[in-house]
């Protein structure tokens, strides 16, 4: 499949993510049509309004919406932000009930009239949404999967960067499993350029130790829950976190990306989604299958599956 020509992503939701996404996407030129959705008429009206104020220093992409679900139809993607937004002091798991209600009644909309597209949950918890909305739709695994670490990935590697003083771009680095609370680094593939990360020399002359960076693991994982408590919510990161994941699919890029499809046969964990690197392109999601794992990582990622598992067993 080729790159998507005149492609359109649609934005559900028109809170502070998805209306991040909807500009980074504007401003990254993701796809030549950019859409937002939200039935709070008002509010989507006003944000698209906003948006298309500024196309004239966009490039070619263009801006519309509103609260009629029939702007979604012809989406090549769809991104799905709409949701109870995360509150000081709550977990992503706390959030379950709500979101699973919002996405059940949601989904077979949107299915009705894109029902071609790709479709990406960012609405937290994304992985446990993924699995019921999949359940809910029967869509095949590859076309329907949440963004899952993508955003804790690059959290990881800035914090890296900046610690061994290179780009973020040279860190070769991924954060798997839930995007949440039992999300880890997977260390044993971490490299600074071609160097393992315990070998690079800083720029203090010294090398990172296994306990800087289990600290290191842990400030990405509460990273989200300090935004929270500062700002109220977390939005531009994921939502150029967001823009990405519409590239690889709209370019059909076949570009690495630890994103959360629900997973058959993988490491032993099946029918729960969780973030492993995966191929993205036109198709959609194709978790790695020859992903290895040392044998900590692999309890690590069962322990990820069992606690989406529990949660999902007490939506159904």
């Amino acid at each position: 499949m080729a790159v998507i020509e005149n492609s359109k992503v649609t934005v559900v939701g028109a809170g502070s993510v998805g209306a991040s996404t909807a500009y980074a996407a504007l401003i990254r030129g993701s796809a030549r049509h950019v859409t937002l959705y939200d039935i709070a008429t008002e509010k989507v009206e006003a944000e698209v309004l906003d948006l298309a104020h500024g196309t004239q220093f966009t490039g070619s992409s263009d801006i519309s919406g509103g609260s009629d679900i029939s702007v979604v139809e012809g989406s090549h993607v769809v991104v799905i932000t709409a949701g109870a937004k995360q509150k000081p002091g709550q977990t992503r798991i706390e959030l379950a009930g709500v979101n699973a209600r919002i996405m059940a009644s949601m989904m077979p909309q949107l299915l009705e009239v894109a029902p071609n597209a790709v479709y990406v949950i960012v609405t937290n918890p994304c992985d446990v949404l993924t699995v019921l909305a999949r359940e809910a739709t029967g869509l095949p695994p590859e076309r329907l999967f949440a963004s899952g670490t993508v955003l804790d990935t690059s959290r990881l590697r800035w914090k890296l960067a900046e610690r061994a003083g290179v780009a973020t771009s040279s860190v070769h680095a991924y954060i798997v499993g839930e995007h949440g609370d039992t999300e880890f680094p997977l260390w044993s593939h971490a490299t600074i350029g071609t160097v393992p990360i315990l070998e690079w020399v800083t720029p203090r002359g010294d090398r990172m130790t296994v306990d800087e960076l289990d600290q290191i693991a842990v400030d990405v994982r509460d990273a989200a829950y300090k935004v929270i408590q500062g700002k109220g919510a977390t939005n531009y990161a994921i939502g150029l976190s967001s823009a990405r994941i519409i590239e690889a699919i709209l370019g059909d890029q076949n570009a690495v990306l630890p994103v959360s499809p629900v997973l058959h046969d993988y490491h032993g964990v099946d029918g729960v989604a969780l973030s492993v690197p995966s191929i993205v392109n036109a198709r959609g999601a194709h978790p790695i299958m020859q992903t290895t794992f040392s044998e900590s990582e692999l309890m690590l990622l069962h322990r990820s599956a069992t606690a989406l598992r529990e949660v999902a067993d007490t939506l159904r």
